[in-house]
């Protein structure tokens, strides 16, 4: 079921809300970023998306191909969410979901997860070894 999500950084400079279905698989990936950041996202189209608070206390981070775009807080670092700019549904929002406000353990704990194998640029499969992630 969708609905209107709350979510901030830990200094609480960067605050977004953003329309997400957390019935829906959420996605760990083993690529360069997500490993080193443990990024769990959930996804949101853009039309579901609002940057709230502290939209200049952000850093864009790209590399590689420069197609995704992530976002830090300049303060604590903690990266609320990024920006898939060629994704197989088109531009998404990728939430963090360990920055979400108001959701339990016991919310968190039933989410599905999909793994995928960024790492080797196969998002259509889980990589080998994921438990880590």
């Amino acid at each position: 079921m969708m609905k209107t999500y709350r979510a901030s950084c830990h200094c609480g400079s960067v605050a977004i809300e953003a329309d997400l279905d957390l019935m829906q698989p959420s996605f760990r990936c083993n690529c360069s970023i997500c490993r080193r950041n443990r990024f769990w996202v959930a996804v949101a189209k853009p039309e579901g998306f609002r940057i709230l608070t502290g939209e200049s206390e952000l850093t864009k981070y790209v590399f590689g191909s420069r197609k995704n775009h992530h976002f830090f807080c300049k303060h604590c670092g903690v990266r609320v969410f990024g920006i898939g700019n060629d994704t197989p549904i088109g531009k998404m929002y990728g939430i963090n979901i360990g920055c979400l406000e108001g959701v339990t353990e016991e919310e968190l704990s039933r989410i599905p997860i999909t793994y995928v194998d960024g790492m080797h640029d196969r998002w259509d499969a889980a990589p080998e070894f994921y438990s880590h992630l």
